[in-house]
């Protein structure tokens, strides 16, 4: 599949998040809503990527846990919270925000996934996916 076969769409459209805290580590989750979602996640959704996506918080390093069985992956971004909640003079010591961040990455699919996938209020809608010829 080339990049003319598929749409881009926001991880949201795929997947929903949380996100945790220990000191100056950041603990995202990634977790497909549907199981055929997984498989685009695990392939797109690399420690590079993300890494990339979070360049602005300098992370010292990314490490990616796959969940399989969960359709989840789990993400570990170190050095991302300023030094830690007692540390940090940011708004959102606990990185919180961090996990709605990760859902604006954008990924490819298929079209014939990308019909099936949520509508999301103010988003294009799945149903206006081409349909499929």
């Amino acid at each position: 599949m080339n990049a003319r076969d598929t749409l881009r769409v926001p991880l949201y459209r795929l997947a929903h998040s949380r996100s945790g805290d220990k000191g100056d580590i950041s603990n995202l989750s990634l977790i497909a809503w549907d199981p055929d979602c997984y498989a685009v996640l695990a392939e797109q959704v690399t420690e590079a990527r993300v890494a990339e996506w979070f360049a602005y918080r300098r992370p010292a390093r990314v490490t990616r846990y796959l969940i399989p069985t969960l359709h989840a992956m789990n993400f570990v971004l170190e050095g991302v919270l300023d030094g830690g909640v007692n540390d940090a003079l940011n708004l959102d010591t606990h990185g919180k925000s961090l996990s709605f961040h990760l859902l604006d990455l954008r990924v490819d699919v298929a079209p014939e996934l990308a019909r099936r996938l949520p509508d999301i209020p103010g988003d294009q809608p799945a149903a206006d996916v081409p349909p499929a010829r």
